[in-house]
């Protein structure tokens, strides 16, 4: 048994949104058994736009009943039937979030009628139910209309049973393993199944070819598969579903070599979907000058475009813990490092820990030389390859950072020279730096890597 169903909402995902409609049509394969729709009070206004598109305004549902006043007779018609949908996941979501409100657990099968059509009636320009029923020569009434558009599912659903005349290609779609109820409706199939059980980057594709998400995996393939399964209602998950329509990959020889080409291809691509790592950036700087009584100031300023920067930091208060860690170690002054900005005496010098170059009573040439130590340690100028195992047997991936910033990765053939940093330049396109990477390179986080220094 089927059970075709169709909603109208105050917007698009479940967890802040209610249904402002709901129709359902029992289907035994042959012919409708049974019919439900009403009109349903979402508890919270709707939007104007919504009011315009499904003609249901905020007085029409005032006096209808709330989704848990019409639960159980959801729940009924539901539990027990093939839960069917043009674009099953949103309506289930929806209806499947709100029965759990509700104390009603519903887990049922799942047909999209979006992924079916693609199936059993190929070829056409648009799988959008109103431009499926044209190319289909269904009679679409009350379009945008819970009614309306089940009734339509329906005949969609009954065409596809003529053309699928043993049933072979809805019973692989309802098939425990199948992937055809949880894949977005406008993701071909074939993307999924190209994806390699490898680590690696993936990209999800918008209709325009846009990268939208970029991610990183251990098993590229169960990633992805991980970001459709699940009733999660939030608005971010809804909105990369809905403007998802392809995926592509870039395998890795390990998960750490993913991380950064996570990075890398966020920033280059900068996708509407990822948050994370868009906001890691070397905002702030400490620099060093000299002053005009010839001593050499270290200070805490932000980031400037054609500035050499002793070292960079994302955030202003990295930078000056950093300061203060060095003022202390190398018993520089706090007065000439910007940390005290007062006019007065310097107050290290009064407690003795400050040598008087803020007084001009240690000279600048004493003063410099630690000074230039404290800067020599804070560029930490090292040269080194990270050695890491390829994608395939016959390369191995290497990870160069060269006078302390990272320079690129690249995979290379077994019989690369390594103990030559220019020439192993040659070998790798040079990427740009960035916070993430910064820090995931750095020797102290690399146990276990094979590292070459120069």
């Amino acid at each position: 048994m089927y059970a075709i169903v169709d909603i109208e909402t105050t917007g698009g995902h479940a967890d802040k949104n209610g249904i402002t409609e709901i129709a359902i049509f029992t289907h035994d394969g042959t012919r409708v058994t049974d019919s439900y729709t009403t009109l349903i009070n979402p508890g919270i206004p709707i939007p104007p736009f919504l009011e315009t598109y499904t003609g249901i305004t905020n007085e029409m549902v005032e006096n209808a009943p709330s989704f848990e006043m019409i639960s159980d007779k959801v729940y009924e018609m539901l539990h027990d039937k093939i839960f069917v949908a043009h674009n099953v996941n949103f309506d289930y979501t929806f209806i499947k979030h709100h029965l759990q409100h509700a104390g009603l657990d519903l887990n049922v099968k799942k047909l999209c009628t979006v992924r079916l059509s693609r199936k059993v009636f190929p070829g056409f320009n648009s799988y959008s139910l109103g431009n499926l029923c044209q190319s289909l020569g269904i009679k679409l009434q009350n379009r945008h209309r819970a009614h309306g558009d089940a009734a339509a599912t329906v005949k969609v659903l009954e065409r596809a049973f003529k053309v699928d005349v043993d049933g072979s290609v809805i019973n692989s779609f309802l098939k425990k393993g199948s992937k055809e109820a949880t894949l977005p409706p406008n993701l071909p199939k074939e993307d999924y199944n190209a994806l390699p059980e490898t680590p690696g980057v993936y990209y999800f594709y918008d209709e325009q070819g846009k990268i939208i998400y970029v991610g990183k995996a251990v098993n590229i393939k169960k990633r992805v598969l991980s970001h459709f399964t699940g009733n999660v209602t939030t608005a971010k998950r809804q909105d990369l579903l809905r403007d998802l329509k392809h995926i592509g990959h870039e395998p890795t020889g390990s998960e750490f070599q993913a991380l950064i080409l996570e990075s890398l291809e966020i920033k280059k691509h900068w996708p509407k979907h990822n948050k994370a790592l868009k906001t890691l950036e070397f905002n702030y700087a400490i620099y060093d000058y000299e002053d005009q009584n010839g001593y050499i100031r270290i200070a805490v300023d932000k980031s400037r475009k054609h500035s050499t920067p002793v070292q960079t930091y994302p955030k202003l208060a990295d930078a000056f813990n950093q300061l203060q860690k060095i003022v202390l170690e190398f018993n520089l002054c706090p007065k000439l490092c910007l940390i005290n900005a007062a006019k007065e005496p310097c107050a290290a010098l009064i407690a003795g820990c400050c040598t008087g170059a803020c007084q001009l009573s240690e000279s600048a040439e004493s003063y410099n030389q630690r000074a230039n130590a404290a800067i020599a340690y804070l560029q930490k100028n090292e040269s080194y390859a990270i050695i890491d195992k390829g994608i395939s047997s016959d390369n191995f991936c290497c990870i160069l950072i060269s006078e302390g910033k990272f320079y690129g990765m690249s995979y290379l053939s077994h019989d690369t020279t390594l103990h030559n940093l220019e020439e192993l330049k040659s070998y790798i396109t040079p990427q740009k730096e960035n916070y993430f990477i910064k820090e995931l390179v750095k020797p102290d986080k690399l146990a276990g890597f094979k590292l070459i220094k120069f």
